[in-house]
């Protein structure tokens, strides 16, 4: 059992910055892919980032075309924490946003962006960008 816990969301103006973070339990956090989802009211949740394990141990992130250039993947794993910097926030980022863990590598295949690849969820944390 991964259990997963978010902080760091919160109220902004559009253009500010935020960044969240997810602190992961578990004695091997560092095999574990990890991505970050939003869901916003009335919407599916959605693919944000991922920070993904590929052949020869090296991690790569992912983003979602509207967040590239802005936010930022990375991860700690002497911490058990993955982060996700947010600058130049809009208006169109307010969401909850989740972390996710996905234990068996399974989205090294390439389904990081796919809800269905992640084992584990947070519970989420809010974050409002106002204009």
């Amino acid at each position: 059992q991964v259990q997963l816990v978010e902080s760091g969301g919160g109220l902004v103006q559009a253009g500010g910055s935020l960044r969240l973070s997810c602190a992961a339990s578990g004695r091997t956090f560092s095999t574990y892919n990890m991505g970050w989802f939003r869901q916003a009211p009335g919407k599916e949740r959605e693919f944000v980032a991922g920070i993904i394990w590929s052949v020869g141990g090296v991690y790569y992130a992912y983003y979602t075309d509207s967040v590239k250039g802005r936010f930022t993947i990375s991860r700690d794993n002497a911490k058990n924490t993955v982060y996700l910097q947010m600058n130049g926030l809009e208006p169109e980022d307010t969401a909850v946003y989740y972390c996710a863990a996905d234990t068996s590598r399974k989205s090294s295949s390439g389904t990081y962006f796919a809800t269905s690849a992640y084992d584990y969820w947070g519970q989420g944390t809010q974050v409002t960008v106002s204009s």
